[in-house]
């Protein structure tokens, strides 16, 4: 299989469909965005899964395109200008695919801003929050005898689904009618918080109405059911 030239990453992660876009992630909550994003959007596109228990978006391939060593991250072969684009960050990943199709962002410029508000949202705030409390609760953080970490984040974290809650009363989607980037970048985030960290109880998930509703809708998406498990692990 060829490598893509000027991308060392492509040499560790061979293409097998160089003309198409290349994602580099594993199923994650950031990862499957992107993923998420391919299948709602129709674009042809390969997926590498990377081992990030295995550290390998510390080696010098991954880092090659990505020096903060975290996945998911892109190389598009035909972007602006035609010219091979590679690309991290999850929510910047987003945003340029939802510019490329035209898809999942609102066209009027106010709306535009106001999505993309919420996109830095969940960066800024959902994902780093939720991350940490699963960490303190499922992962090695347990076994900290000092649980102030842990009641800070699930404070945090219970406040931050109150804005989401607020958010989505009267609205199917958090952009309103439309499902968009908003909707993907969250739904893996609140996913992983009730399910794979286990973290529901602590905070309060059951006294919610609108976000679990909104969780449900999302995930009867089939372009949302086939990205959650992009890129599968090899064997």
């Amino acid at each position: 299989m060829p490598s893509i030239p000027g991308f060392p990453i492509s040499e560790r992660w061979p293409a097998a469909h160089p003309d198409c876009i290349q994602l580099y992630a594993a199923p994650t909550p950031n990862g499957v965005k992107v993923s998420i994003m391919l299948e709602e959007v129709g674009l042809p596109y390969e997926p590498h899964y990377v081992d990030i228990g295995a550290n390998e978006t510390w080696g010098p391939e991954f880092l090659s395109l990505n020096p903060n060593g975290k996945i998911p991250a892109i190389i598009d072969p035909d972007g602006p200008g035609g010219e091979p684009l590679g690309l991290f960050e999850s929510g910047a990943i987003l945003l340029y695919l939802a510019d490329k199709t035209g898809k999942l962002i609102p066209s009027h410029p106010a709306r535009r801003q106001e999505a993309i508000q919420w996109l830095f949202f969940q960066m800024a705030a959902v994902g780093p929050m939720f991350g940490q409390l699963g960490y303190f609760h499922k992962f090695a953080g347990r076994e900290i005898e000092d649980k102030r970490p842990l009641k800070r984040y699930v404070d945090e974290s219970r406040r931050l689904l109150g804005v989401l809650e607020n958010r989505l009363d009267g609205r199917e989607w958090f952009m309103g009618g439309e499902f968009t980037i908003v909707d993907i970048s969250l739904l893996g985030w609140v996913r992983n918080l009730v399910g794979f960290y286990g973290a529901g109880e602590l905070v309060d998930y059951a006294s919610l109405r609108h976000v679990p509703a909104w969780l449900d809708r999302c995930l009867a998406r089939p372009a949302v059911q086939r990205g959650l498990t992009i890129p599968k692990k090899p064997g």
